[in-house]
C-alpha cells in the first residue's frame, strides 16, 4: 500500500539532486530544474548533479540531447555524470559525498541508468553512511523493453533508501525489487521499503497563453476549425496510430502533431495518405523549444493521449496549465490524473474510443464546460506537495 504523507515542516538542508539538467532537454530535465527551484524557494539549499553524457548515440534516437535555450536562473548545476564509464561513476560518488548533503534526491526513468545511478549511489553512501537516498521515480519498468531492465533496476533500487512515485501503479512495481519483508528498513539503510504517492505536479514555467487565433496564425493552423492536439516525442506506445486513425471517424477534425519522431515516421505517414487526411493533419515533428510550448497549447482545443502504456505523463500536467480538456487512455497512472467527464475523458486505447470521445467534445460543445473543470482539478497538482512528500522520512 502506498503512503500519503502529511504536510510538515522540516529543517533547512543540503540537498544534492542527481538528474538531468540544462543543457540536457526534456520532460526529466524541466522537471528536475522546477523541483530545485521549489525546494530553494522553501529555504534549501540545492546542487544538481547532471550528466557530460546522457545516452550514448545508439540509445538516442532524436536529433540531438541539447536545448538552445537559456539555462534556468538561480540554479547550481554540475555535469559530471557519464552514463557508461565506470570510472567515472566512482568519481561523480566521491564529488556527491564531498558535497556532505543532508539528502540525496535521485530521478530514475529507464534501467538503462541503473549500473551508473546506483554505483555512484554505493560510493556516495560509503562515505556518507546516514545520508538517505530518496529516489524519485518516473518509471522503473520501461515502456520498450531491453535485455538486463529487472538487474538495472533491482541494482538501483537497492542503492536508495525510500522513494517517491507520481504514479501508483510505479509504486507497485517497485515493490517487485524491495525485500520481502514486513516492515520497511529503517531510514538511512539502502534497501529501504518506503514508497510514498505524490501526483505529477503542474508544468507551470511556459509562460501565460495567448490567445487562440494568434496561435493558430502563427502555426500556420486554420483559425476556425476544431483541433485536437498531440505533443511529445513520438513513440510506438504513445499511440498516434490510434489519433490518425480516430480522424478518419471524426470529419471536420484537424489534429495538430507537434513533437519529434523517434521512430521510422513512414507507418504514420501512410496512414494519413490511405486516408486522405493531409489537409486536416498539421505536422510539426522538429523538437519544440521551451519558449514555443504554449504556441501549441494555446492553438488546441482539446490534447489527446492515445498511449497504449504509460505511468504518469507530463503532457498532461502541460495541458492542465493550460486549461486545456484531456482524452487519455486508461494505462498506468494517466486516469489518475484526469477525471472522466470533468476534466476530460478516459477511454480504451483504440481508435474508435478516441472517436467517440472527440466527437462528444465537439458535438456537444464541452469546451467551456470541461475547461472550468481542469481550472478546479488542477489544484491537486502541487509543487508544494511533492517536496513535502520528498522530504518526509
Amino acid at each position: 500500500m502506498l503512503t500519503v504523507a502529511p504536510v510538515t515542516k522540516t529543517k533547512n538542508m543540503k540537498i544534492v539532486l542527481i538528474s538531468p539538467a540544462h543543457p540536457l532537454r526534456g520532460g526529466i530535465a524541466a522537471s528536475s530544474e522546477r523541483l530545485a527551484q521549489e525546494l530553494q524557494s522553501t529555504g534549501h539549499e540545492v546542487v544538481i548533479y547532471s550528466f557530460s553524457l546522457q545516452y550514448p548515440g545508439f540509445l538516442f534516437p532524436g536529433k540531438s540531447q541539447f536545448t538552445d535555450d537559456p539555462p534556468p536562473p538561480r540554479l547550481v548545476i554540475k555535469t559530471r555524470l557519464n552514463s557508461v564509464n565506470p570510472i567515472n561513476w566512482i568519481i561523480a560518488g566521491l564529488a556527491v559525498a564531498r558535497e556532505r548533503p543532508d539528502r540525496v534526491m535521485v530521478r530514475f526513468w529507464l534501467p538503462f541508468m541503473g549500473p551508473c545511478l546506483g554505483t555512484v549511489l554505493r560510493v556516495a553512501r560509503w562515505f556518507s553512511r546516514k545520508t538517505p537516498v530518496t529516489a524519485l521515480v518516473d518509471n522503473i519498468i520501461p515502456h520498450e523493453k531491453r535485455p538486463g531492465d529487472r538487474f538495472f533496476a533491482w541494482y538501483f533500487v537497492r542503492a536508495c533508501t525510500d522513494f517517491v512515485v507520481m504514479s501508483r501503479s510505479v509504486g507497485e512495481e517497485i515493490r517487485q525489487f524491495l525485500p520481502a519483508v514486513s516492515t520497511p528498513a529503517p531510514m538511512g539503510r539502502a534497501g529501504g521499503g518506503v514508497v510514498r504517492f505524490a501526483p505529477h505536479p503542474i508544468y507551470d514555467t511556459y509562460g501565460a497563453p495567448i490567445e487562440k487565433t494568434a496561435a493558430r496564425r502563427q502555426l500556420g493552423v486554420p483559425e476556425n476549425v476544431p483541433l485536437v492536439l498531440f505533443f511529445g516525442f513520438i513513440r510506438a506506445y504513445k499511440g498516434l496510430d490510434l489519433l490518425l486513425e480516430a480522424l478518419v471517424e471524426t470529419p471536420g477534425v484537424h489534429a495538430l502533431i507537434a513533437g519529434e519522431c523517434y521512430e521510422d515516421w513512414q507507418p504514420y505517414q501512410t496512414i494519413i495518405e490511405k486516408n486522405n487526411l493531409a489537409e486536416r493533419v498539421h505536422l510539426h515533428t522538429d523538437f519544440i523549444p521551451a519558449d514555443q510550448v504554449r504556441l501549441y497549447f494555446s492553438a488546441a482545443d482539446l490534447v489527446v493521449q492515445p498511449y497504449r502504456s504509460a505511468t504518469q505523463s507530463g503532457i498532461s500536467q502541460v495541458a492542465y496549465h493550460f486549461d486545456k480538456p484531456m482524452v487519455v487512455t486508461n494505462v498506468g497512472g494517466l486516469p489518475e490524473i484526469v477525471t472522466d467527464g470533468v476534466s476530460g475523458y478516459v477511454v480504451v486505447p483504440t481508435a474508435g474510443a478516441i472517436a467517440v470521445a472527440v466527437r462528444d467534445f465537439f458535438e456537444k460543445n464541452k469546451g467551456a464546460e470541461m475547461a472550468a473543470g481542469v481550472r478546479a482539478e488542477k489544484r491537486r497538482f502541487s509543487w508544494e506537495n511533492l517536496v513535502n512528500v520528498l522530504l518526509q522520512g
